[in-house]
């Protein structure tokens, strides 16, 4: 399996399913260069004890799969990035591999968006028996790609020497909440329970640096937002790997961030923020019913809870002996030759869009920031 990641959480979750395969299969993981490429260190942190992955270009990428002629090729990335490569950047490799791709978190409520792009690939790896059912449900509707399968998020395993500790992890979401006021109450009552509580260790888990990509992009950088804030009161900011800070956590607190259930399979104490909505757009509502939603001013009191077992059961959390993804990629790579699965994206109204998609992945960065600032520059001027 050659493995294909663009930014920091696809890459993660891209070396954790690489490392659930069956014993024997051989793979290769890179990342392919984009404007949302994780540095070094985020490599670092997201490929734990594997060798760090070479940056390639499309281009690059498109060479090391004819070199290595892989049977399947992961192409763990962003929507329009699994589009392009498997469309064009990867199109006509012989022998034709199984192209997999999935979605590295939580993905409630199911969205066609998600569908669309990675409707070009033969199995769609999501991480609920939920998520299964509304992504069937989706390809039933609108035709297009192939199997949808279960695999059980591959970084939730439990810690063989168990969590604890002093310190109460916060993990940032880049795309909730949105607005500068909200994320400043966020900081003000972690502020306020590291005042109450000067035992604990309060850690602001950032997802990237302020000069480093993520997959989403964050308007109001909290590290940023504190220093201009006066920073008026005690929190630390760290990056890093989420399990390393889990493995000394007393409490653990998010808006909406996978890291609630990597919290979960850790056994840390949690609390998810409810005070900002509980809706799609929030990214949260797969939590309801948990037990664990709560406000502002509990985050204060650092009243942090445990999940509901039946809610656990229901999501992510399932029996391994569910997970299917193994089993419908053997079999697909076995049927060979087949249909391959069919994009909804490659009629002529779409080739705009896979044409900016395929400018991501074919210019370095530099060169496309700097076009940006000429368009911007241009539009000023006229």
């Amino acid at each position: 399996m050659l493995a294909v990641a663009d930014s920091d959480s696809y890459l993660k979750w891209a070396a954790c399913l690489l490392g659930d395969l069956p014993a024997g299969c051989e793979s290769e993981l890179v990342v392919v260069r984009t404007p949302i490429a994780p540095s070094p260190a985020q490599i670092a942190a997201a490929v734990g004890e594997r060798p760090p992955p070479p940056v390639l270009s499309a281009r690059a990428v498109r060479r090391a799969a004819e070199r290595s002629s892989p049977d399947v090729i992961l192409v763990a990335c962003t929507g329009p990035v699994v589009d392009v490569l498997v469309a064009e950047v990867l199109r006509g490799l012989r022998p034709r591999p199984v192209f997999v791709t999935g979605l590295p978190g939580i993905s409630v409520p199911a969205t066609e968006k998600a569908w669309l792009f990675r409707s070009g690939c033969d199995l769609f790896v999501v991480h609920s028996e939920r998520e299964v059912a509304e992504f069937a449900a989706i390809a039933s509707r609108l035709g297009g790609g192939g199997a949808v399968g279960l695999a059980r998020l591959p970084f939730l395993r439990p810690d063989a020497e168990g969590a604890g500790g002093d310190r109460v992890v916060f993990a940032t979401q880049a795309k909730v909440p949105r607005a500068r006021g909200d994320r400043e109450r966020v900081l003000r009552s972690l502020a306020e329970l590291a005042g109450r509580r000067p035992d604990l260790d309060v850690v602001v888990k950032l997802r990237a640096l302020e000069d480093e990509q993520q997959t989403h992009r964050e308007r109001h950088h909290y590290q940023r937002l504190w220093r201009e804030m006066g920073e008026p009161g005690r929190l630390r900011f760290e990056a890093g790997s989420m399990r390393e800070h889990l493995s000394r956590a007393a409490g653990f607190v998010t808006v909406s961030s996978t890291a609630a259930l990597e919290a979960i399979a850790q056994d840390v104490p949690l609390l998810v923020l409810s005070d900002f909505g509980v809706s799609a757009q929030m990214i949260n509502v797969v939590f309801e019913g948990s037990g664990l939603l709560g406000t502002l001013d509990d985050l204060a009191e650092g009243d942090f809870r445990k999940a509901e077992p039946a809610w656990c059961a229901a999501n992510y959390f399932h029996p391994a002996g569910r997970d299917d993804w193994a089993g419908l990629l053997a079999g697909l790579v076995i049927s060979r030759p087949r249909m391959p699965a069919r994009s909804l994206l490659d009629g002529a109204e779409h080739a705009t869009a896979r044409r900016r998609a395929r400018l991501r992945v074919e210019i370095p960065p530099t060169m496309l920031r700097a076009g940006r600032r000429v368009r911007r520059y241009l539009k000023v001027r006229i």
